[in-house]
């Protein structure tokens, strides 16, 4: 059975949660070593690339973040299913693990970027699979190549069928690209003015999002041996 009709699988919550990917993912990159915080696709690339040029320490660099994400996305299920808070809903959990880490990523420095990247695509990771639909559409909030595939799919319906529910279903898919690229945006500009420190816009906006679960609670999620 799944979580449907609950505040953190509400669009404005995934709005939220898309303007922090995108703040994540522009930090990694432009502050970070161009190094892609959600976009592991592209470290894998990157990956194989410095592979074939035989350039170990940089194909490590590429490799560490997407076994970190792999690592978030294990960790998310075990917070849902295993460990399953009592006090609190467990995406609820998940969000003040993601701020905590990513707290402590803003006090680290330059000579620490592998690690940085590393707790990024972890705190990525688990976002990516404890926020996986709005109200049973799929949708993402840290990458946007799934969103961009369903957005485009709806509204070639829409153009086939003429039926409204179909535009909808487009503009939200795509409404969820234009929050990342806000986020991505915004962060852009905050690095110029504050280097390390401003990936604490991200922990700002995942505050917001726990603040809002937390004056809606979920009901609680079954258990799953």
């Amino acid at each position: 059975m799944t979580d449907t009709k609950q505040m953190s699988e509400s669009i404005p919550i995934y709005m939220i949660l898309a303007l922090s990917g995108g703040c994540m993912d522009a930090y990694s990159y432009l502050n970070r070593g161009r190094v892609f915080a959600n976009a592991q696709t592209g470290n894998m690339l990157l990956f194989g690339v410095n592979c074939a040029d035989r350039n170990i320490s940089d194909a490590l660099r590429y490799l560490w973040p997407v076994l970190a994400f792999a690592a978030g996305i294990m960790l998310s299920d075990l917070i849902r299913y295993k460990i399953q808070p009592k006090r609190l809903h467990w995406r609820q959990f998940s969000v003040i693990l993601e701020m905590a880490v990513l707290f402590l990523v803003c006090w680290l420095p330059q000579d620490l970027n592998s690690p940085a990247n590393v707790l990024t695509s972890f705190v990525c990771g688990l976002q990516v699979e404890s926020f996986r639909s709005v109200h049973g559409n799929a949708m993402a909030t840290t990458m946007c190549i799934g969103n961009l595939r369903s957005g485009t799919y709806y509204l070639g319906q829409y153009f086939r069928n003429r039926n409204a529910a179909w535009i909808r279903k487009a503009a939200l898919y795509y409404g969820m690209i234009l929050f990342f690229v806000l986020g991505a945006v915004a962060e852009s500009f905050l690095i110029r003015l504050f280097a390390e420190k401003a990936l604490l816009l991200s922990v700002s906006l995942l505050m917001t999002a726990f603040l809002l679960m937390l004056s809606h609670p979920d009901a609680p999620s079954p258990r799953r041996s």
